[in-house]
């Protein structure tokens, strides 16, 4: 008997989607790629929003980069959609309610990227610092905001943590179907190095949010771009956002990799 989870667990499977699940990694590692240039390009001082509008927006100013662009939005679409089946259909008799709300917490990151270069791809104005500051003074307005926005917060928190765990741990190994020689080495050390960056940058958007949400001011949230500054007034933050900008750079090529090796 035919049922709704037996129909994604069939579409889960397809060749297809999974060329095309592969395709979104591939897209996502060139956005980072970019984003991590556009991180280094800031802590260097130059200017430019190091964030995925950002990206977006110096990947259209590519040659052929408009077509490149509609072609990444696509391919981030369908692994967002990869994504959501997966966490419709489960992972079996073994799979948990956290993978599954894994699926689901990644089907819905890369569907906003997609949506972001979509926006850029038509000439849209997309400025993520002004986006997160936007909505957490919405937050900040209604009855229980600060809490709202201060768990926003943990949870961005906590995901970066995640990250760097399983950089650390180099658990990202089992989704892959890691070479031997040389080139295992290679990916695996991207990995590392990559998750880790992000999951700084990540767990540095928490506490902006965070800080937003105790100080119930709106203008201390920020994006990665807000990030990435906050990072600079630091103590030897210029050397951090050069770090996390190579790391950024490490996890783009690291996603190219994967777009190779995933096990889907």
């Amino acid at each position: 008997m035919s049922t709704p989870r037996n129909a994604a667990r069939r579409l889960e499977s397809d060749p297809r989607l999974r060329t095309l699940a592969k395709a979104g990694y591939a897209a996502t590692g060139l956005v980072h790629v970019m984003l991590g240039a556009l991180v280094l390009a800031v802590a260097f001082g130059g200017d430019g929003d190091a964030d995925q509008s950002g990206a977006f927006r110096a990947l259209a100013g590519t040659p052929a980069g408009l077509v490149t662009l509609w072609a990444v939005a696509l391919a981030l679409l369908a692994l967002a959609l990869w994504h959501a089946v997966a966490a419709f259909a489960g992972a079996g008799e073994k799979s948990t309610g956290s993978r599954r709300l894994s699926e689901a917490g990644q089907a819905l990151a890369f569907a906003v990227l997609g949506v972001i270069a979509i926006v850029v791809a038509v000439g849209g104005r997309s400025d993520g610092d002004e986006s997160v500051k936007e909505t957490s003074s919405g937050l900040l307005s209604i009855p229980g905001g600060p809490f709202i926005l201060g768990a926003v917060g943990v949870g961005v928190l906590v995901a970066g943590i995640a990250f760097g765990v399983i950089g650390g741990r180099r658990s990202f190994r089992k989704k892959l179907s890691v070479p031997g020689g040389g080139m295992g080495t290679l990916v695996v050390t991207l990995g590392v190095v990559g998750y880790v960056a992000k999951g700084v940058s990540l767990a540095t958007v928490g506490v902006l949010l965070g800080v937003a949400a105790i100080r119930v001011d709106p203008r201390e949230a920020g994006g990665l771009d807000g990030a990435v500054r906050a990072l600079l007034e630091l103590p030897a933050g210029p050397l951090i956002a050069i770090a996390v900008g190579g790391g950024l750079i490490a996890y783009g090529l690291f996603c190219l990799f994967r777009a190779r090796y995933a096990r889907l």
